[in-house]
């Protein structure tokens, strides 16, 4: 898959900005899982250049910008978001943003009240619940990584999991690790008799929506729960707050199972099961695996798009989407522009392969990201 890579930085301090950060990502996040095998254009602010390729984030186009953004939603993403409001506004100081996570499911909420200048979610807006939004809202895309099934059993450091047999791991239905239904697919490994301890997201997750999304798919009939934000899980699992939550849930729990972003679960230093995706490979959670899968969805005109489960021999089956949603019609000027300019900056110099990878994300297909920075002229600013 073919995507955006940082052209010369011709504004200083951007590319100091961003090696500075890229240095300090680098350091933090070179441990890994325990099974890990796993011509220069003009900048225009909200539009490709004439050769197709994206432009440069150009700073001085925004001048002295004072603003001081609020933001919530998704944990999915929020390690790249971090990352990014870091260098963002190292170059444009005037400019703060605050992005309090909460769940896909606090952040469309607080949009909907207007008490945020933009919400991450890797979930849609409900078509109920359209109707409490002020005006018209513009999905834009961010960057994709894979969902990790990771887990937590004493001698097991390679494990094979299919869609049934995940669905009756979170339906209950099997609930001991040496359940035949797991080792008909691991014949090699020597699984204990401990009890499965199923960790979840307790708040509403777009997590829980795209891992749901894809237990539907391919989870066959022993999957029951249908897919949302919020699950009614059997009562006998473990609830917890956050992409994070659920990492340390199943850090701490012996016997333990849980889905999460790859970047929380290399930051416990997790083990991931490898998934089986429609050609029938057995892939672990990589990020050139969610390029793969993000490079087989189809994108609908409001960038809207899932790369659960796509085909591709290389496609990790459990990739998630991220958007970061904005009122089409800003109400404020100063900061209508600051959103603007932000999200240039994640489409453009975000999407530099090493600046993402460093926080283990994956950009965006080329021609996505395209579409992305074109629809911010949509954004209408008093």
């Amino acid at each position: 898959m073919q995507t955006l890579h940082l052209s010369r930085i011709r504004r200083i301090g951007v590319g100091v900005a961003i090696a500075a950060l890229l240095a300090t990502a680098g350091a933090c996040g070179s441990s890994g899982s325990s099974t890990d095998g796993n011509g220069e254009a003009a900048s225009t602010p909200g539009g490709t250049t004439a050769e197709g390729t994206a432009p440069d984030f150009d700073p001085t186009a925004y001048g002295n910008l004072k603003a001081d953004l609020k933001a919530s939603g998704a944990t999915f993403p929020q390690n790249y978001y971090n990352a990014a409001i870091d260098t963002f506004t190292s170059v444009l100081p005037g400019i703060k943003i605050a992005y309090g996570g909460g769940g896909s499911g606090q952040g469309k909420s607080d949009l909907a009240d207007g008490v945020v200048d933009f919400a991450g979610s890797d979930s849609l807006i409900n078509h109920e619940d359209k109707g409490g939004y002020d005006g018209k809202v513009l999905y834009f895309p961010t960057v994709v990584a894979p969902i990790t099934v990771s887990y937590n059993v004493d001698g097991v450091e390679h494990l094979k999991l299919d869609g049934p047999t995940l669905a009756k791991i979170f339906t209950a239905g099997v609930t001991t690790w040496n359940d035949p239904a797991i080792a008909a697919l691991n014949k090699d490994a020597k699984l204990p008799a401990t009890p499965i301890t199923v960790c979840h997201r307790s708040d509403a997750s777009g997590t829980t929506t795209n891992f749901s999304k894809y237990l539907d798919a391919a989870g066959g009939a022993d999957w029951t729960l249908g897919s949302s934000d919020s699950i009614e899980w059997p009562a006998r699992t473990q609830g917890a707050s956050g992409n994070g939550g659920v990492a340390q849930c199943i850090a701490k729990s012996d016997g333990a199972i849980g889905y999460v972003d790859l970047s929380d679960a290399k930051s416990q230093k997790l083990t991931f099961a490898s998934i089986e995706n429609r050609a029938g490979a057995f892939m672990q959670p990589t990020l050139g695996g969610a390029s793969a899968a993000a490079a087989g969805a189809d994108v609908a005109d409001d960038l809207t798009y899932s790369p659960i489960d796509t085909e591709g021999e290389g496609a990790y089956p459990i990739t998630s989407p991220t958007w970061i949603i904005v009122m089409a019609k800003q109400a404020d000027a100063t900061k209508g522009q600051a959103v603007k300019a932000f999200l240039q900056f994640i489409l453009t110099d975000g999407q530099d392969e090493s600046f993402t990878s460093s926080v283990n994300y994956a950009p965006l297909p080329t021609e996505l990201a395209h579409k992305a920075i074109a629809q911010l002229d949509r954004i209408e600013v008093p």
